[in-house]
């Protein structure tokens, strides 16, 4: 990756809060701090490549899943509509503007509390929500190589 897209994202990466991500498992053996930096590296490349603002989408991409607990580790039972995978880009983005006021835009905003779309049934506004979006598809598919935990991804099975 380019020294750029690191100067972007260092100050995030770095902090505590954002580090604690390392401990939170998300997709099978990979923690949400992994998953997101990847997804900011994809959605940092898809910006460049499309001409959108590539250091939004950097930051969005790496707050994306910036929720507090990790959900593999609540017993908590829930409605289907209340379940993690339809709740937590509007808390991600909550989080992002407590934690990272300084670097959170209209457009950042849009992208982390979006990214879940169609699961989320608000469209994607702007082009690095879009860049987000595919980037975290993308990514996510590593799931698919798991089949025994995709129930757990339905929503169907109770981690």
């Amino acid at each position: 990756m380019d020294k750029t897209y690191f100067e972007i994202v260092k100050p995030i990466l770095l902090h505590p809060e954002f580090q604690r991500r390392k401990k939170f498992m998300h997709h099978e053996n990979e923690s949400v701090y992994d998953h997101c930096l990847s997804v900011s590296i994809l959605s940092y490349k898809i910006a460049k490549k499309i001409g959108a603002n590539e250091k939004d989408a950097a930051i969005a991409g790496l707050l994306h899943d910036f929720y507090l607990n990790p959900w593999q580790e609540s017993n908590k039972k829930s409605p289907f509509f209340k379940q993690h995978g339809f709740t937590h880009a509007k808390e991600a983005s909550h989080n992002a503007k407590k934690w990272f006021p300084k670097y959170i835009n209209e457009e950042i905003e849009d992208a982390i509390s979006k990214h879940m779309f169609p699961l989320n049934p608000s469209l994607p506004k702007c082009k690095i929500s879009y860049c987000v979006t595919i980037a975290d598809k993308i990514i996510s598919c590593k799931v698919l190589f798991y089949p025994l935990a995709w129930p757990k991804y339905l929503g169907l099975k109770k981690v």
